[in-house]
């Protein structure tokens, strides 16, 4: 599976964004996604995650929505009301559903895309 970010962008507080990552390869539909940001001189951190349900990191609770379109073979990221703080560099990374693994570890994923950067000016 290849994963390709896209969709970040330089916006204000309170604006909104939808990053998407466009996966070619195999059957999408089959693997988990999830979306992870790493700000500068911060470790990576997972924000969300989708299969057959989502989960999110408490931080984005309320304001992030992820998506996806299998017959498209994306997944997408819908950020609302953006902080300062949602400043990151965010990847998209994928793994098959045989797998029983964490949804917020790093090293529970197979393959990873490039990154996006989303930037949030106060």
């Amino acid at each position: 599976v290849q994963l390709q970010a896209s969709g970040g962008g330089l916006v204000q507080a309170g604006d909104s964004l939808r990053p998407s990552c466009a996966a070619s390869g195999r059957a999408f539909s089959n693997y988990v996604v999830g979306w992870f940001r790493q700000a500068p001189g911060k470790g990576r951190e997972f924000v969300a995650g989708i299969s057959w349900s989502t989960r999110y990191a408490d931080f984005v609770k309320g304001r992030f929505t992820i998506s996806r379109d299998n017959a498209k073979n994306t997944v997408y990221l819908s950020m609302d009301s953006l902080k300062p703080e949602d400043t990151a560099v965010y990847y998209c990374a994928a793994r098959s559903m045989v797998y029983s693994r964490s949804w917020f570890l790093e090293g529970s994923y197979d393959y990873w895309g490039q990154g996006t950067q989303v930037t949030v000016s106060s």
